[in-house]
């Protein structure tokens, strides 16, 4: 399927009663696609998809249209919005170690590259913790610095192990045995038992 269509299927999902915080709606999508201005109607879907939650086949098909425009973020972004939509959204605010107090000496790539280790809460059956791994979004920069600080979304490698996260608890990044980060959950969406296929 070639990039308008892919864009008009995905704009077919969208209830036209839906507004972005700039009153983008639907009609202005419909706009940009007549016009053959692509990437800008593909820009304004992810945003109405972040206003109203949409089915994963409204991400998949911007994911593949980016990816058939070549735009390496934006279809890593769709492709992670199709997870938060079977598995449900994790947020947090993440507080990097400056270099001097960890292991890690250069930032990293925001696009959900890294797959740090978590400390959760859980534990071993000998009562040792238990870290779990999840991606990680970094969200607004395309970069974290060490000893920085961003809000980012969690994408879990068995999404069953965080079930008990709760907003204010506070969660440790690891990416060896020391502490690289702390995070303090900011909202947990469970997915939508309907609409999402």
């Amino acid at each position: 399927m070639d990039v308008p269509k892919l864009l008009e299927a995905a704009t077919l999902l969208v209830p036209e009663e839906i507004a972005t915080e700039n009153d983008i709606t639907v009609r202005d999508v419909w706009e940009y696609l007549r016009e053959d201005e692509w990437e800008v109607a593909l820009g304004l879907l992810e945003e109405l998809g972040d206003v109203h939650a949409l089915p994963v086949s409204f991400w998949e098909n911007l994911a593949t249209a980016a990816e058939q425009m070549r735009l390496e973020r934006s279809a890593a972004w769709c492709h992670w919005r199709c997870y938060e939509t079977r598995n449900g959204i994790i947020r947090a605010d993440l507080t990097l170690r400056p270099a001097s107090e960890a292991r890690r000496q250069s930032p990293f790539d925001g696009a959900g590259v890294l797959r740090p280790m978590w400390n959760i809460g859980n534990r071993t059956s000998t009562g040792e913790p238990a870290l779990n791994i999840a991606r990680l979004w970094v969200e607004f920069v395309p970069f974290l610095e060490l000893g920085g600080q961003s809000s980012v979304r969690l994408a879990p490698l068995d999404p069953f192990q965080w079930q008990h996260l709760e907003p204010g608890q506070v969660i440790t990044m690891h990416e060896d045995r020391s502490v690289a980060g702390t995070a303090i959950i900011l909202e947990i969406q469970r997915p939508a038992t309907a609409g999402t296929e």
